[in-house]
């Protein structure tokens, strides 16, 4: 044990020191195959401790007896001459490298086989007088490696003991042999913990080569290669983890190729106006002399890519602020019914350009924690989707409804409908089905990507259900109460 608590001490300061996978995996390696040889080594020494130390002892004891019995036939305990019992006390002490001592039911000793020392005096002892009682007693010290054994000489016809031997014997030759197999243990412990690490560090070097090579990769990665993929063959684990990997790298990609295209799609979006506005302007000042009704018209046009261009990065600010972290939502407990009133009679005057019937049922009061102006944008920005890519003398029909966790809002019309090969790609930024009919509405192909964000932002979620030439529906699903 001494062994194993000195290596664990010595691992521990490793560990602290270090903390590399590999050396982990090695020390947990050798522990697990050094604390199991430790334990059975305490196990084996401990179990011939005692199993060696009570032989002993009861040899001891049934060489007692026999010499009790002699001791009360030969009468010695009245006539302490006995030349043969005397010999064979003191053959007694010499063989179990101790002393033997004779009590008589007085507490007077006898005989004592360290010579007249202390013959002829009384031994005031507990454990003696317990003795006399007929109880046998052995006592064990290993501070001093020696044990005592009080055997009663008792006979038949009398009551109690007619007296005690007392043999005080050395237990060193079982300790010391216990000395030698600990130092025969430390030896074999030694050689296991080489074996160990020898076996643990070539194991641990196999295990954490798969791991090397996506750190490999990473890295490579990080100095911008993203074409390289993991294909690590090994336990289920590491394959898993490359799998990881590479799901993790194809998104990256995308969400590059993403940007790219969001960066050309503004940059494309930000410079069509501007250009329209360059070519009429030029216009203008080619013709010096052109009549007011002309001018009019070019500055109406101007005007309207103007306000395109206005409405392009008021979406991008908008979408610039709902990027941002929800820390800066503005909670507050609404009713969810009023703020749809006020959204559909902003939006009624556009429905009837077209004869478009607004249609607003509720199916309960709804009182939650949002957000009300991007709520409110989100809303907006559906309801008026389904007015602009609807038909004349269409409906939009508009519903709330709620249970105890959420509300649902749902814009259903009898609109154009959407592809289902778009339906996957129409909460991306600029992404437009119809650029046409969307460049003729003032569509600026951000208005279901800031929907999306604000959805996203209260931790509810919207969904799309859509055939072509039949109409749309968008629902909403919003918690009640709001959890940052």
């Amino acid at each position: 044990m001494y062994i194993l608590n000195g290596v664990l001490v010595i691992i521990s300061k490793i560990k602290r020191k270090f903390k590399s996978m590999r050396l982990h995996m090695l020390i947990a390696l050798m522990v697990v195959g050094l604390v199991p040889a430790a334990i059975l080594t305490a196990a084996l020494s401990r179990s011939y401790k005692d199993q060696s130390i009570n032989e002993k002892l009861n040899d001891v004891q049934i060489h007692g007896l026999d010499i009790a019995n002699k001791i009360l036939f030969s009468g010695f305990l009245t006539n302490a001459t006995s030349n043969e019992i005397t010999t064979q006390l003191s053959l007694l002490a010499d063989q179990y490298d101790g002393r033997v001592l004779v009590v008589d039911n007085t507490l007077k000793v006898i005989s004592d086989t360290f010579g007249k020392e202390a013959t002829g005096k009384v031994l005031l002892s507990s454990d003696v007088i317990k003795c006399l009682r007929g109880a046998t007693s052995t006592k064990k010290s290993s501070g001093t490696k020696r044990a005592e054994v009080m055997i009663p000489i008792i006979s038949s016809d009398k009551p109690l003991p007619l007296g005690v031997i007392i043999m005080n014997v050395s237990l060193e030759r079982e300790y010391a042999i216990l000395s030698n197999m600990g130092q025969e243990a430390m030896i074999y412990c030694w050689i296991i913990l080489i074996v160990l690490f020898i076996a643990a560090f070539l194991y641990s070097k196999h295990m954490v080569k798969p791991l090397k090579a996506i750190i490999a990769s990473i890295q490579h990665v990080s100095d911008g290669y993203m074409d390289d993929e993991v294909n690590i063959l090994g336990f289920t684990e590491i394959e898993k983890i490359s799998d990881s990997f590479n799901e993790m790298l194809g998104r990256m990609k995308t969400l590059e190729e993403s940007r790219q295209e969001f960066v050309s799609n503004v940059s494309h979006e930000l410079k069509t106006p501007i250009t329209s506005i360059k070519v009429l302007a030029e216009s203008l000042l080619t013709q010096p002399d052109a009549p007011v009704e002309l001018y009019r018209e070019f500055m109406t046009d101007i005007n309207e890519e103007i306000e395109r261009e206005n409405n392009i990065i008021t979406d991008l600010l908008s979408l610039v602020k709902l990027d941002k972290k929800t820390g800066e939502m503005h909670i507050a407990t609404v009713s969810v019914n009023e703020l749809l009133e006020i959204i559909l009679k902003r939006l009624k005057p556009i429905a009837m350009k077209r004869n478009i019937e607004l249609v607003y049922e509720s199916f309960r009061n709804v009182l939650a924690e949002v957000d009300e102006v991007k709520l409110s944008l989100a809303i907006s920005n559906l309801i008026e989707n389904a007015i602009k890519y609807n038909v004349d003398d269409g409906w939009v029909r508009v519903s709330l409804n709620a249970d105890h966790k959420y509300f649902y809002i749902k814009v259903a019309d009898s609109g154009i409908g959407i592809p289902e090969s778009a339906q996957g790609n129409i909460f991306d930024r600029f992404y437009r089905v119809d650029k046409a009919r969307a460049r003729q509405t003032g569509g600026t192909g951000l208005g279901l990507s800031i929907t999306k964000n604000v959805v996203l932002m209260h931790n509810g979620a919207i969904k799309v259900y859509s055939q072509e030439n039949e109409g749309s529906t968008f629902t909403l699903r919003i918690p009640l109460n709001y959890i940052p």
